[in-house]
């Protein structure tokens, strides 16, 4: 199978002896063996076989499977949420002494585990302006081991080159991990940039009906076998089977959702570039996005989510959410039902004052992720919420 679609709707699967329809949920924790010889042999890797579902299952094989054919890498690893999926690609491979060079705009938990935790076990970060492809040379030393990036960033959709960020990366033995939660799959492929690893929050975009917690590590056959998967099956960060079946039928809607609320993002994102009480719309696609062409180049659509500065202060800017109707306030992205966001309070609250300027995270700043009801609602809604401040 080659087509995107069918994969989406076929890829990885696995029928049970029962030959049913729909993808089986296997729920159990083990495995039983037809002999103790069996067993023997399945734990030592000479006979094909489960062992246990914190190891594998069959549920989250067709899961893992499928996915990797939408993201057109050669292996994944479901994990427990997004979070695990992003402290797991590093921490398999990283050890005291180690450097990592990181773009600054980032998820504010991202953030946290770059700036509180790995310094804890003696490794070293440095935060850099990632579209500047000067400072990703300028900061690499001997001991750098992995480059982390997110774009388009969350919450203001900056854009970082990846192909020329994966080329310094390549030319110093560098692994490359790209957060590609904003963009999702269906319009963004990392991979053909040149990335080593990809991350992914289930819970968004995958899922993107607010129902499950899920993540996943995107990378070869080679770096899944050899260095994530002793790690995560160790640690236990793995996903639950029924988390990974929603994700999993989740996924053969996948391309017809992200489509249809991309089309309808940057349709409300022109929109809000006319209000007089915006001053202005950060979305990968407008003509008015100073990254418009790089974004472009490297994704197929502009994505769900957008932000956009409002003209006023905390209050007035509060009292634009609290008049929406339609959006619900929530810190999530990537559902069908369209979410409204205040950063600076919530998902990036852990940052200090100065990295939240630095990242145009103000008071005033407000992230939507479009979801798919009426666009002509949405627009109405947005207009009175704005018409009050």
């Amino acid at each position: 199978m080659s087509k995107k679609e069918t994969n989406l709707i076929r890829g990885g699967l696995q029928r049970s002896q029962f030959k049913e329809t729909s993808e089986a949920l296997y729920l159990n924790s083990g495995f039983v063996y037809n002999s103790a010889e069996q067993a023997e042999a399945i734990f030592k890797g000479e006979e094909t076989g489960y062992q246990y579902s914190r190891y594998a299952n069959p549920t989250v094989d067709i899961f893992e499977k499928r996915l990797a054919l939408l993201d057109g890498t050669e292996d994944c690893f479901a994990t427990a949420s997004g979070m695990s999926a992003v402290f797991g690609s590093m921490m398999c491979q990283l050890k005291t002494g180690d450097h990592v060079v990181s773009a600054s705009a980032l998820f504010g938990s991202c953030r946290y585990i770059l700036k509180e935790i790995l310094p804890k076990f003696g490794i070293e970060v440095d935060f850099i302006d990632g579209r500047d492809l000067s400072q990703w040379k300028e900061k690499v030393k001997k001991n750098t081991k992995i480059f982390f990036l997110e774009t388009p960033s969350n919450p203001c959709c900056e854009i970082i080159d990846i192909e020329k960020v994966c080329n310094i990366a390549k030319n110093n033995k560098i692994t490359t991990i790209v957060d590609n939660i904003f963009a999702s799959p269906v319009l963004q492929t990392p991979k053909n940039y040149g990335s080593d690893i990809v991350v992914y929050s289930g819970t968004k975009h995958i899922d993107g009906q607010g129902r499950v917690l899920g993540g996943a590590i995107l990378t070869t056959k080679k770096f899944k076998e050899e260095i994530l998967k002793p790690f995560l099956r160790h640690t236990g960060p793995c996903i639950s089977p029924f988390n990974a079946w929603v994700l999993l039928k989740s996924l053969e809607t996948i391309e017809l959702r992200v489509n249809a609320q991309s089309d309808k993002a940057l349709e409300i994102a022109k929109f809000l570039e006319k209000n007089s009480k915006i001053k202005k719309v950060n979305y990968p696609f407008l003509e008015s996005f100073e990254q418009k062409d790089l974004a472009k180049n490297l994704m197929s659509k502009g994505g769900t989510i957008m932000s956009f500065i409002i003209d006023g202060n905390k209050e007035k800017t509060f009292k634009f959410i609290n008049s929406l109707k339609i959006f619900d306030i929530t810190n999530n992205i990537g559902d069908t039902k369209s979410l409204v966001t205040h950063p600076e309070t919530t998902t990036h609250r852990v940052l200090t004052e100065k990295e939240r300027l630095n990242l145009g995270i103000t008071s005033s700043l407000v992230r939507i992720s479009i979801g798919l009801e009426s666009t002509k609602d949405l627009k109405e809604d947005l207009d009175k919420a704005l018409s009050v401040i």
